[in-house]
């Protein structure tokens, strides 16, 4: 006698579906969202390249009318003295001669006194480590007035893994604009310091120019991920259905 063949009923995958449906639909709304980032992080690419390529540079604003999110980035030409006596070094890495290969050193922070204005910090640019004392590079400890293009930024924030500042024995590891100008005892500075741009400094040294506007933006293989995703539960789900629904054999 042969077997009986009998379906499975439809109703043994409504639980399965809905929790499906949920899962897709956060699913493409996390590709859409991603999708949505994509879009914003490329306007704001856009800006930063506009603001770095103003031309000619522009003066510094007044302390009370700098805004981060209008004047980060912008072009700007400022002329004063380096107080050199006041130098100092932030932890950093920059790019080495070898690709991939970065070089271990510091960021040279010297405050800009100028006639016209508040006192504003310059990042001077980059030193490697065995040029740490400034007299290693004292052709670099330019005198009298100086004019110095470059771009606006903003204070850096101490990420959750960057140690702690140790003012009294000059250790830095971000560029904290007032912790700095405190530990200097500055009496009036900018709320934002200059990124110097790559004109080189006697000597070779500090190395400017080391600012990047090539911000990270890989969100659209984020959304191809999480689409990937769906689409896997999609192909899940129909197979499991298929299993269910099939004729089965019966006694």
């Amino acid at each position: 006698m042969e077997a009986a063949v009998r379906p499975v009923g439809w109703r043994s995958l409504v639980g399965a579906g809905l929790a499906t449906l949920v899962c897709l639909a956060i699913l493409l709304g996390l590709g859409t969202w991603q999708l949505q980032r994509k879009a914003w992080k490329e306007g704001v690419i856009r800006q930063i390249v506009e603001r770095s390529r103003i031309e000619p540079p522009l003066a510094p604003p007044a302390p009370g009318a700098w805004n981060p999110a209008s004047d980060e980035f912008k072009h700007v030409r400022a002329t004063g003295r380096f107080q050199h006596e006041r130098e100092t070094l932030v932890h950093g890495l920059a790019p080495g001669e070898v690709p991939g290969r970065a070089l271990q050193g510091y960021y040279v922070i010297t405050p800009l006194a100028r006639d016209d204005g508040p006192t504003i910090l310059v990042n001077r640019g980059f030193v490697p480590t065995e040029l740490r004392d400034p007299a290693a590079r004292a052709a670099g400890q330019v005198t009298g007035p100086v004019t110095v293009t470059g771009m606006l930024r903003a204070s850096e924030p101490r990420g959750l893994f960057v140690p702690a500042p140790n003012p009294e024995k000059g250790e830095w590891y971000n560029r904290d604009i007032p912790g700095i100008a405190q530990a200097l005892a500055l009496a009036e500075v900018t709320p934002y310091l200059i990124e110097a741009d790559a004109t080189p400094n006697p000597g070779g040294w500090p190395r400017g120019g080391q600012l990047r506007v090539d911000l990270p933006n890989n969100h659209l293989q984020y959304a191809f991920t999480w689409y990937g995703i769906a689409l896997c539960l999609v192909g899940v789900f129909g197979a499991f259905a298929w299993t269910r629904l099939r004729p089965q054999a019966g006694p």
